[in-house]
């Protein structure tokens, strides 16, 4: 994911956008049509995190790091040399 301001987030289209509150810190936006999960955003913060694979080519987004490793399953290898952070750290 990547993040954007608020006010930086221009939508094709939002009539089918739906947000639901995951918990009490946060807001998850998704297709009301088909499902898809797009957005992601810390309630009172203004700030959206955007589901990378939603982007129009070319994203020019690279990876920088792994996060979470330690609840990969095992059948997942990650040898790119990026660091590796069991959660957030």
């Amino acid at each position: 994911m990547t993040s954007a301001p608020n006010d930086r987030l221009s939508l094709t289209s939002a009539a089918t956008l739906v947000w639901f509150r995951s918990s009490a810190s946060a807001e998850r936006g998704f297709c009301g049509v088909c499902g898809s999960n797009l957005f992601w955003r810390p309630r009172g913060e203004l700030r959206t995190s955007i589901t990378a694979g939603t982007l129009d080519l070319p994203t020019h987004i690279a990876m920088v790091r792994h996060i979470f490793i330690g609840e990969k399953s095992d059948y997942y290898e990650i040898e790119d040399g990026l660091p590796k952070m069991a959660g957030w750290e």
